[in-house]
């Protein structure tokens, strides 16, 4: 959505993210007093997480913090500058490369990257940061409009709206015309989460949105627009935009006492300012209700309260997803394709650019906040168009939007055909096997895994991270469901089932075992096809033996894991081994076990058991899970084989 270069199926069964509740005490009335007051305990005890973890910081001074993240800038960006005393991050004269007007910015600290990650060419001149969630003093202000940038052709301070900003940014803008310096003055307004009658004469707060105005006339000033012109667009941009932001929790500045308001499990608070300002309600909510609020707040033109911008059937917009400092890339992700699909669905738009990232933040917030641009004709003429400035290139650390106009122009909604190419692996051979007794044999282990699973989670519950055995069940459950699929068709072609398995394999097991599982198998179908002879093969034990041979080596080109080494591998190699050399598919499981039963008193070296604690507790006593969950398969196998007189 915000790189058209790249492509995606567009799977229906994606729309169903949820934040779970806690559930509600069951209703019996001998106990409802008690199902209450566990019901109220779970609530302290989560809300008391949340806090904790949103009060635990690296720095306790907070104004320590500030300068130290604002001298990290000018490492990050040789072209800056930083002026301590009085938090300026500014353009280093000799990377100005023409006469231009200055535009600057700021606020107080705790939006980072805005407003100091902002500064660089095509962005900001300068930028000026208070304290954490409080404004710099006029005196900073006009620091960096009289003395930290090139104010020959004029200055532009363009602040957000927040009464303590309005006032000290528009007192250093009376400073700077005083001195004669010809300048320009708007505090951006965006803010659809609060409505017209409770912003009253104050009007709507600045937020995440502000940075596509920042954006827009940084770019404009670039292109050695006037001041006048860049005045009048900041205010066309500013009526064209609406905002509105979300947050599960307050936020906890460093160094300060612990809130006890917060938002209760399962709640979201709607339109919660930057500096934990409250929003216009709460609500218990699912993404896609949140998502529906929040686009309705900002769409809706029957509501006389927030109808700040119209909307035509034919009218574009650009889209901004802007993190407010907690939520992982992984979860703002699935948002930006939630508030896209309603966007389509809902409301016939289509953004033409989606901008997705950390822009302005409140700390470590745990919301977002989504902007939407209506773009206009701003008198400009080609290559000043509102999409061209903000698509134009900035050196700036904390502008993440570099796809540039070419590449979006050459935005297609067509759908990719992949290719299909024919691997090796599919073609048939002529090593055979009966599909029945691929059936039984191989169904035994199987069941064997199956049956095995609370076993191997038990003892991986110990010595790792407890997923080994439900791994290993929905691995064996998946290859059971193909061998009992009457309409699987199971051939006498053991590569071609083996082939059947490592798709299977691959698509149900993850994590580091799915992995070796799944090397190990398709070196087995390289192995098999080896022992084809050109005519009919019979699977034998040697065959097989010399296949799993061929297995191991390709697998150790990928692992350092040997025998000894408390892993899974402990109890492979005795089985390949001992079935080459013997012949003996008994003998081979025997020796997979007596692997399995020496791990029992090694210690891990590789794996995550090797940071698993306590080991003078379990060394001895339990064996690797992964061994264990394997040898089981080979003694499924083995039940299922009769033993040669």
């Amino acid at each position: 959505l915000h790189n058209p270069q790249l492509v995606s199926p567009t799977p229906q069964d994606f729309r169903s993210f949820s934040t779970p509740e806690v559930e509600r005490p069951i209703r019996c009335r001998r106990h409802t007093s008690i199902s209450s007051c566990l019901l109220y305990l779970i609530r302290k005890l989560h809300t008391s997480y949340i806090m904790s973890a949103q009060t635990k910081h690296f720095f306790s001074d907070p104004n320590h913090l500030v300068v130290t993240a604002l001298h990290s800038l000018t490492l990050t960006n040789p072209s800056l500058a930083f002026d301590p005393e009085n938090k300026i991050i500014f353009r280093r004269p000799d990377s100005l490369k023409k006469k231009k007007v200055a535009i600057v910015s700021g606020g107080g600290s705790g939006h980072e990257p805005a407003f100091a990650g902002f500064v660089g060419q095509g962005f900001l001149d300068a930028s000026v940061a208070g304290t954490i969630f409080a404004s710099p003093s006029a005196v900073q202000i006009r620091k960096a409009a009289l003395d930290c940038v090139d104010n020959e052709q004029g200055v532009f301070i363009i602040p957000m709206n927040y009464t303590g900003d309005v006032l000290n940014f528009g007192m250093a803008a009376e400073k700077a015309r005083a001195a004669g310096i010809k300048t320009e003055f708007f505090a951006i307004n965006d803010d659809a989460g609060v409505g017209k009658k409770k912003g009253g004469k104050v009007g709507r707060r600045g937020i995440g949105g502000g940075i596509l105005v920042l954006k827009i006339v940084s770019a404009l000033a670039e292109t050695g627009a006037s001041l006048e012109e860049i005045h009048r667009v900041a205010k066309q941009a500013n009526s064209l935009l609406a905002t509105v932001g979300s947050s599960l929790e307050h936020v906890h500045i460093p160094g300060r006492p612990a809130s006890e308001d917060t938002i209760p499990v399962g709640e979201v608070e709607v339109g919660m300012g930057i500096h934990n300002e409250p929003g216009s309600h709460r609500m218990k909510f699912t993404l896609p209700e949140l998502v529906k609020t929040m686009l309705f707040q900002i769409l809706d033109h029957n509501d006389p309260d927030r109808a700040f911008i119209t909307r035509e059937p034919d009218d574009e917009f650009v889209l901004l997803i802007n993190n407010l400092g907690g939520v992982s890339s992984l979860e703002l992700s699935g948002i930006t394709d939630e508030v896209y699909r309603q966007l389509e669905q809902d409301y016939s738009i289509k953004p033409v650019r989606v901008i997705q990232g950390t822009f302005l933040t409140s700390l470590n917030g745990l919301g977002f906040s989504a902007s939407l641009l209506k773009l206009a004709d701003n008198g400009l003429g080609a290559g000043k168009s509102f999409l061209e400035l903000l698509d134009a290139p900035a050196e700036a650390v904390g502008w993440s939007a570099p796809i540039p106009t070419s590449t979006w122009d050459r935005r297609t909604d067509a759908p990719v055909e992949l290719k299909k190419t024919k691997l090796a692996e599919e073609q048939p051979s002529n090593v055979k096997l009966d599909p029945a007794t691929i059936r039984k044999v191989l169904g035994a282990g199987l069941r064997r895994i199956i049956d095995a699973e609370p076993t191997v989670t038990r003892y991986d519950t110990i010595v790792g991270d407890g997923d080994c055995g439900v791994g290993l069940k929905r691995g064996a459950e998946a290859v059971l469901a193909l061998l009992e699929d009457n309409l699987s068709s199971l051939d006498d072609d053991v590569v071609k089932t083996v082939n059947r398995i490592v798709t299977i394999v691959e698509n149900t097991m993850d994590g580091t075992s799915g992995a070796i599982y799944a090397i190990f198998l398709n070196a087995l179908v390289h192995g098999l096809r080896e022992q084809d002879k050109g005519k009919t093969t019979p699977a034998t034990a040697e065959v097989w033996g010399e296949a799993l041979k061929y297995s191991l080596g390709a697998l150790g080109k990928y692992t350092p894991a040997k025998p000894g080494d408390r892993t899974m591998i402990d109890a492979l190699v005795p089985f390949c081994d001992t079935l080459r050399d013997t012949k003996d598919v008994h003998a081979a499981a025997q020796a997979a076990q007596e692997g399995t039963e020496a791990t029992k008193s090694m210690k891990a070296s590789l794996g995550r058991s090797v940071y698993v604690g306590g080991e003078d507790e379990w060394v001895g006593k339990v064996p690797d899970p992964g061994a264990y969950g394997l040898s089981e398969f080979f003694t499924g196998l083995v039940e299922a084989i009769p033993k040669q007189a």
